[in-house]
């Protein structure tokens, strides 16, 4: 009894913790989005390219985020999964989803021999869960419990919603440093003529370094939120499960599968329970600080000792 009161204390510490690194990170965002429009506002002393930039960002955003589930299942070529077909599968899930306190989500599987999963769907009403072939194949009850855990707290912890703020701030950044550097050659910094003088030169060497730079922060900062969350979602999932070993286990198992899905895009690698491109799967290998800033998922080796840390 001393031994899961610890355990389970262990886990809503890391749930925790988790969640105030992301909303961190998340206030970092704002600060260089704030950051970079007043600068962009100084510079041409029109904050219309904001508003603009805003409304494009948001809008192509927001249809993407209400339309996802639709969209991520064609890709994949997901097909429904019923409590006829796959009774045993079905059930998993709809205990899990009870516990979890949830709606029962979509339910569908990708004929894919790579084991892996995703959850996505505007709002717990709204939410599919997929599996592929190859996860069904390869783990057993504990370990397939585990991952749908995961991909239950992803729901339940609104990731969605949150990958999509992360998304338009990026998306933002990009389009207002796009036209920076499109107007720079035909546009006119606002300011007197001796202001142009004298700080013509500085001003857009300052703008032109932001331009370049702020779209590549941006982006490392959404990809550490994603890592985040994943680290959020496995916390979340284990307190669902009350057993650390079962996801520590799939993820062993997933991690010595080297063959990247089939159907697997950039556009939807971040969604997935792991990366489906195979690129951060390298077993007890060290994962090197370059590839770790660039991956949507923590190493997997970092994941399994998060785990194992709450068995002491």
């Amino acid at each position: 009894m001393d031994i899961l009161y610890t355990t389970v204390m262990t886990l809503y510490t890391q749930k925790y913790a988790n969640i105030r690194k992301t909303w961190l990170l998340m206030a970092i965002f704002f600060g260089v989005v704030i950051g970079i429009g007043w600068t962009f506002s100084y510079i041409y002393q029109s904050p219309g390219i904001l508003y603009i930039a805003v409304v494009f960002s948001i809008f192509m955003n927001v249809l993407s985020y209400w339309f996802s589930d639709k969209i991520v299942l064609r890709l994949h070529r997901a097909q429904p999964v019923e409590l006829k077909s796959h009774p045993e599968l079905y059930r998993v899930l709809e205990n899990l989803t009870i516990t979890a306190g949830l709606p029962m989500p979509r339910f569908y599987l990708i004929e894919d021999p790579a084991p892996n999963a995703f959850a996505t769907g505007r709002n717990s009403e709204h939410a599919v869960v997929a599996v592929t072939s190859g996860l069904l194949e390869k783990l057993d009850r504990s370990e397939l419990e585990g991952v749908l855990a995961h991909e239950l707290s992803h729901i339940g912890n609104r990731d969605m919603l949150i990958s999509t703020i992360a998304v338009v701030l990026v998306g933002f950044i990009s389009i207002l440093s796009d036209m920076f550097m499109r107007s720079m050659w035909y546009g006119d910094i606002g300011g007197n003529d001796r202001d142009k003088g004298r700080a013509h030169a500085v001003i857009l060497l300052i703008g032109l370094a932001l331009s370049i730079l702020a779209p590549i922060i941006a982006s490392l900062i959404h990809l550490a939120i994603s890592r985040k969350r994943e680290f959020l979602a496995d916390t979340s999932g284990v307190l669902l499960t009350r057993y650390p070993e079962g996801l520590a286990s799939a993820l062993r198992k997933i991690a010595s599968f080297k063959q990247p899905m089939r159907t697997a895009t950039n556009a939807t690698a971040h969604l997935f329970f792991e990366n489906p491109f195979g690129a951060d799967r390298q077993g007890p290998r060290k994962t090197s600080w370059v590839v770790r800033i660039f991956s949507t998922h923590p190493p997997i080796e970092e994941r399994i000792a998060a785990l194992e840390r709450t068995r002491t």
